[in-house]
């Protein structure tokens, strides 16, 4: 069985969940366990569903997975309430507020009903334990990152959800590792509220204003696909060993613009074209191609009918994605 992403917290998760539930070894038919997400309409979520039901599956047991369809702490701990009162063997949650689900979680956990927080935790409560990522360390690595590639100067964006513990955790740690980088200034927080559209409407709304923008850092899911959609008016995108998965598109065309021509690079034949259609797939290892088409790009520079610098600025996105591979 293969799990990717957030299905492989919400397998694992379950499966700790089950063997905490029950006395003997084995599992009942009849037993029910429940994920309450923070948006079940999130490409992130629909994949851990997916490996909830998996290994729901491969256990025996029934699993279902609830929550509010938008981002919204009340209905969803009206969700987790309701999962309470339906006396399940088990319940996994997502975690959008802990001052308003602690309560919640420690009112189940004393009618004998474990619960484990996934992605986004509720430390103070009474929960089992937490499955997840580690939120502060994976925001440090987006601030060094995003320091290497501005080269210490620039204006940043950053697009959250405050208040909710697993982002706040990646704030701190991208705001630890910025402090290496003084030469970059937080120029703009946007609460997208966990709706794309936010994200969408307010990083073209900066674009429109002519702010100056040097990098955009979406710490949760949602602010992901709407700024890139926002930014995705490319005509041509070259993709150099990266097979344009889930993890980078969402796998969705308000990421990547279906009048886009791809140009997929990658050693491995079998993943062009596989999740998205190519205008060309070349098989070869993506730095010694990437030197290729830097040489090629390097010559038509010179040629006479090259104008309005169309070639140079070809060539510095080339020199950016070979520099960074």
């Amino acid at each position: 069985m293969r799990f990717k992403g957030m299905g492989v917290f919400a397998a694992l998760a379950l499966g700790v969940i089950g063997f905490s539930s029950c006395q003997p070894a084995y599992h009942e038919d009849k037993e029910r366990y429940v994920f309450v997400a923070s948006n079940i309409h999130l490409p992130y979520w629909e994949e851990a569903q997916a490996g909830l039901r998996d290994v729901a599956k491969q256990m025996g047991v029934k699993a279902e997975m609830v929550g509010p369809e938008k981002f919204d702490p009340q209905e969803q701990l009206k969700a987790f309430q309701d999962v309470v009162n339906s006396k399940p063997a088990g319940i996994l949650i997502s975690v959008t507020k802990p001052e308003l689900l602690q309560d919640a979680i420690d009112s189940a956990v004393a009618q004998g009903i474990p619960v484990i927080t996934v992605d986004s935790d509720a430390p103070a409560s009474k929960r089992l334990m937490f499955v997840g990522t580690d939120n502060y360390r994976a925001g440090m690595e987006s601030g060094k990152r995003m320091g290497e590639i501005l080269k210490g100067q620039g204006q940043l964006v950053v697009i959250t959800i405050p208040g909710q513990l697993n982002l706040d955790e990646r704030a701190r740690g991208m705001n630890e590792a910025l402090k290496k980088y003084p030469g970059i200034k937080l120029a703009q927080t946007i609460d997208d509220k966990g709706d794309p559209r936010v994200a969408n409407d307010s990083i073209s709304d900066l674009l429109k204003a002519k702010a100056k923008i040097d990098g955009i850092i979406c710490l949760e899911a949602s602010g992901g696909s709407g700024a890139a959609e926002a930014l995705h008016r490319a005509d041509v995108i070259l993709a150099l060993g990266t097979r344009l998965n889930q993890a980078t598109t969402f796998w969705d065309y308000r990421v990547i613009n279906r009048e886009t021509k791809i140009v997929q690079v990658d050693i491995d034949a079998q993943e062009i074209g596989r999740n998205y259609p190519v205008a060309v797939g070349i098989v070869g290892d993506a730095r010694a191609v990437a030197e290729q088409l830097l040489r090629a790009v390097r010559r038509w520079r010179y040629r006479p009918y090259v104008v309005d610098g169309r070639a140079a600025a070809v060539c510095s996105a080339v020199e950016f994605m070979y520099a960074n591979h």
